[in-house]
């Protein structure tokens, strides 16, 4: 659906949204939004279900000469 249709079935296109559809609104050929019901239900994230996924290097805190020459030493 380009903007200008998007723009004058505004009505409908919320109600169609609020029954679950999706819908992509492009300018021209490029699709530049998408209409999505919005979702009140909270986001529950678990203590530690990305355990294992995530690495850090020994020295992923040490500071370089060049970000030091720049920024100073750290207190």
């Amino acid at each position: 659906m380009t903007v200008t249709e998007a723009k004058t079935q505004l009505s409908s296109l919320i109600e169609r949204v609020a029954d679950g559809e999706e819908i992509v609104i492009r300018r021209g050929q490029e699709p530049v939004a998408k209409l999505i019901r919005y979702d009140t239900t909270p986001v529950r994230r678990q203590l530690g279900a990305l355990r294992g996924q995530i690495r850090m290097s020994e020295d992923f805190d040490a500071i370089d000469e060049d970000l030091e020459r720049l920024f100073g030493t750290r207190d």
